[in-house]
């Protein structure tokens, strides 16, 4: 804008300069400004006549640590060349979308991909793609959106815990065992050719049509032990931020322990008392998986109901013969007492504590700047009565016979949730 002022006030006083002197020289420059105008005007206005353009996303959801990828086109069907153009994204995604700037010739087309990490879980958004153009001396400008705007969504990062397993419940008539069964289960999972002594009841129409031979169903052994997460997002117990923080710790631990126990068959249900209470019903499959990553992808660690509550909350839901999971980094031991009513009701239950100190430190390395690292250490005292408060939650679990696992940052989920 102030370049057009600058041009404005420069072209009056040299059309004002002319017609007061009758210089040819003068009026010169004034035919000369008006071609280079005029011509920047009508080159910016072709600019984007005839062209074509948009961008493809592979996927609209994926996993941090993923890679999303980005493909482009645009193309000039004119035969006039487009010199210059701008062409970007915005979104956003926290890696954003790189731009470009390249010029396209006459009857031509360009492709080029984009490969974007995902580095945060959440929900983003791609606006539709901008192209701009102007004139070599920046008196004119032309834009265009093309495309709508897509929504992406990005889960937490799911970290492998082989060794990670659930106590069993003590059902009778109930075994944890995968394998195949002649009895007809819930839990049908594949299907064979018949053979003599199979049911008519277990045959599974479509794939005998689809096989041209008869089909039947076979069933797993139903699981002892579903599963039910506590994850707790009470804002006053979370410190950090970023990827090693309680609350992204806590969301991965949720996430993984989710993803092994629907892997296993088993049905899952998950309370999170992050900005409201929000409770999942138990239920297996692809579809409860979707459901539990897409909540993961959105909580924050905005919690204003206590952990304590939240339990209260959640037990009318916690059957018999089920797992309870906290995930929490709250060291106040209100909430054990509600957690060790299931026991009686024939509940399992098992904690995974985030030890705060060791965030704390990690929080303050995040905190120094890179020339004066290492960051000093916390004040002996305060590690001391860390220590205190856990060694008072570790006593208390045990009490009432309750499994603790420690979760620390920096260190793989796989190396800590073992047993």
């Amino acid at each position: 804008m102030l370049r057009r002022l600058q041009a404005l006030l420069l072209a009056a006083i040299l059309v004002v300069a002319a017609f007061s002197t009758g210089e040819e020289f003068l009026f010169y420059l004034v035919y000369l400004g008006m071609l280079v105008v005029g011509g920047s005007y009508v080159l910016t206005r072709l600019g984007l006549s005839d062209l074509e353009a948009g961008y493809a996303v592979n996927q609209l959801s994926g996993h941090v640590g993923d890679r999303i990828r980005v493909t482009y086109t645009i193309r000039n069907t004119s035969r006039l060349p487009k010199p210059w153009l701008e062409i970007h994204n915005p979104t956003s995604l926290p890696a954003g979308l790189p731009g470009r700037a390249l010029s396209l010739p006459g009857r031509t087309e360009r492709s080029w991909l984009i490969r974007t990490p995902l580095t945060r879980r959440g929900h983003f958004r791609i606006e539709p793609l901008q192209i701009r153009t102007g004139d070599p001396f920046g008196f004119f400008e032309s834009s265009a959106a093309v495309g709508t705007g897509i929504n992406i969504t990005i889960y937490p990062r799911l970290e492998p815990i082989p060794a990670w397993r659930l106590p069993a419940a003590n059902l009778e008539g109930s075994h944890a065992m995968r394998e195949r069964t002649l009895q007809t289960t819930p839990l049908a999972t594949t299907v064979r050719p018949w053979a003599p002594g199979d049911s008519f009841n277990r045959i599974h129409w479509r794939s005998t049509a689809r096989h041209g031979e008869i089909q039947v169903k076979e069933f797993d052994l139903e699981q002892t032990a579903d599963a039910w997460i506590v994850l707790d997002l009470d804002r006053q117990a979370q410190i950090g931020d970023g990827d090693e923080s309680t609350i992204e710790v806590a969301v991965r631990a949720a996430a993984a322990i989710a993803d092994k126990a629907i892997i296993e068959n088993r049905a899952v249900g998950l309370t999170v008392n992050a900005h409201r209470l929000a409770q999942l019903p138990a239920d297996r499959g692809g579809r409860q998986h979707l459901k539990i990553m897409q909540l993961l992808a959105a909580v924050e660690g905005d919690g204003g109901v206590p952990l304590s509550e939240a339990l209260v909350a959640t037990l009318p839901r916690i059957r018999r013969g089920m797992t309870a999971v906290v995930i929490s980094a709250s060291a106040d031991r209100s909430w054990i007492k509600p957690l060790a009513t299931l026991r009686a009701r024939g509940v399992a239950c098992v904690v995974v504590s985030l030890d705060v100190a060791p965030f704390e430190q990690q929080a303050l390395e995040d905190e120094t700047p890179y020339w004066a690292r290492p960051a000093p250490p916390l004040p002996a005292d305060h590690l001391e009565r860390r220590a205190q408060e856990r060694r008072a939650l570790h006593y208390a679990l045990a009490e009432f016979d309750i499994p603790m696992h420690t979760v620390v940052p920096a260190r793989r989920l796989g190396d800590l949730l073992v047993g």
